[in-house]
Order: C-alpha cells, then sequence, then structure tokens
C-alpha cells in the first residue's frame, strides 16, 4: 500500500505575538522600575546602590548622608575635611588680633610690675598668645593648693584684665620633679591640677566666665629650667596662663604685612 504523502505543516502567521508580549512584558517592567525610582527615598537609593557595588566587587560610597525622612538617617564614615580648605582671615584681621594681644600683654605688664621686677611673673607673647608664668611661691605654700592672700591679689589684678576680654585662657599646674605623697595629694599630678583649679576658681569669682576658661596639669613633664638645683626647681612650681590667640595656627608665626613707602 502507497504511504500517505505528509500533510504539509500549517504555517503559524501569529508567532509576532510571542515577541510582542515579550516586548510589552520588558517595557511594563521597565515602568515599574521608573516608578520606584520617583517614590524611592535618597537615603534608600544611595543604600540599594551601594548593595549593587558590593555584589559586583567595587567599593560602596562611604560619604555621610541624611534622608529627607527624619526618622531615617542612614549613617557612613565620615568624609575628611580637605587641608586647603581651612579658613584664612584677612589681613586686617590679622593686623587687629595681633595688636590686641600685644596691648593685652602689655597692660598686664603694667598691672603686674612689683611682681615682674622681683622675676616671680613672667609676661611673654608667643604664637600661642600670651603667657603668664607666676612662680607657686606667689600663691601657695611648699606642698599645698590653698591660695594665699598674696595670691588673691595677684589673680584679681590679672582678672581686672582679662574678664572684659573673649580670648580663652588655659590654666596650667606645673611641679618639679620632688615625689610627693601625703593624704590630700597623692602624686604631683593630684597637686598641679587642684591648684590649677583653684586658680581657675578664684579667676571665675573675680568676673572672669567660665566659658573661656580650661584647667591642664603637667606635673612635672614640662620643666622649663633644670631640677638639679634648688632654683631650678622653684621655677617649675609654677602655674601658668595661657590667653590663646584666636588666629589659626598655619598664620601665627607670618609677620604682618606691610606697605611701602611712596
Amino acid at each position: 500500500m502507497a504511504r500517505k504523502k505528509r500533510e504539509e505543516e500549517h504555517e503559524n502567521h501569529e508567532r509576532w505575538m510571542v515577541s510582542y508580549a515579550d516586548f510589552i512584558t520588558l517595557l511594563f517592567a521597565f515602568f515599574v522600575v521608573m516608578y520606584s525610582l520617583s517614590s524611592i527615598n535618597e537615603g534608600k537609593y544611595r543604600t540599594m546602590s551601594n548593595s549593587i557595588l558590593q555584589a559586583f566587587g567595587k567599593k560602596a560610597s562611604v560619604r555621610p548622608m541624611v534622608t529627607g525622612n527624619e526618622d531615617e538617617v542612614v549613617q557612613s564614615f565620615p568624609v575628611k575635611p580637605k587641608l586647603n580648605q581651612s579658613f584664612r582671615p584677612s589681613d586686617a584681621a590679622i593686623r587687629r588680633e595681633k595688636e590686641q594681644m600685644t596691648n593685652m600683654a602689655q597692660s598686664l605688664m603694667a598691672s603686674l610690675a612689683p611682681l615682674v621686677s622681683e622675676g616671680k611673673v613672667r609676661v611673654m607673647q608667643t604664637a600661642k598668645g600670651i603667657n603668664v608664668e607666676i612662680n607657686a611661691s606667689v600663691l601657695f605654700a611648699q606642698g599645698q593648693a590653698d591660695l594665699n592672700e598674696q595670691s588673691k591679689e595677684t589673680l584679681q589684678t590679672i582678672a581686672r584684665v582679662l574678664k572684659s576680654d573673649t580670648h580663652i585662657i588655659q590654666v596650667e599646674g606645673h611641679t618639679d620633679n620632688v615625689p610627693i605623697s601625703n593624704e590630700a595629694f597623692p602624686s604631683n599630678w593630684e597637686l598641679s591640677s587642684v591648684r590649677a583649679s583653684s586658680v581657675i576658681r578664684l579667676l571665675i569669682d573675680s568676673g572672669v566666665s567660665e566659658n573661656r576658661l580650661q584647667a591642664a596639669a603637667y606635673a612635672a613633664t614640662i620643666p622649663i629650667d633644670s631640677n638639679d638645683t634648688e632654683e631650678g626647681r622653684q621655677r617649675n612650681r609654677r602655674v601658668q596662663l595661657m590667653i590663646l590667640s584666636e588666629l589659626p595656627e598655619t598664620i601665627k608665626e607670618l609677620p604682618l604685612p606691610f606697605k611701602k613707602a611712596r
């Protein structure tokens, strides 16, 4: 029996609908993504972006950010400021600050003239500001941190010059290298700390704003003379008042600008 000829396959004219359906699906997905990006807040977008970058082995952004939603904050590592972004005041501001510090140093020297002439107080103008070095014998009995009557007069004189000013004042306590150990002060650290605090307390009582005052204790770590002699140890036992300049550290050492004579 002769085989029947295989019927020819019918050509499908609707195959284009498969491609069209795929295209519509991709288009729908595209618009869904676009809509989600338009409604997502910045914090969620950054989180998603960082996750994608990490998945592909790249470093995620570490920029600090706060989203529009106050209840949601994306925390990351802060970016360090660039060194060249430091603020530099004008030449006129620099001149005014240096003149103000010079006038203050001269006022302190004039007010403390008797003690300056005896070598018990030194007033020095440095790049950091004005350093008023007061020998401990003027302020305290040996090994004590209670201010005596002479010290109160000295500190009140200094307070009259400083109380109308705005500069930060750092009060530093220093000792010699002779160990101290008693019920009140186990070491020179406690002694230098309490001495600085006593001076600050009197300055506040004399009208200096407490917001301008800082205390620092150094014990015998910063000698200014040799501890091998009694004279050197006596000078090392001191309290220093540092009236700190408001000029940035990078320009304190620069000379004042000047104009050429015509």
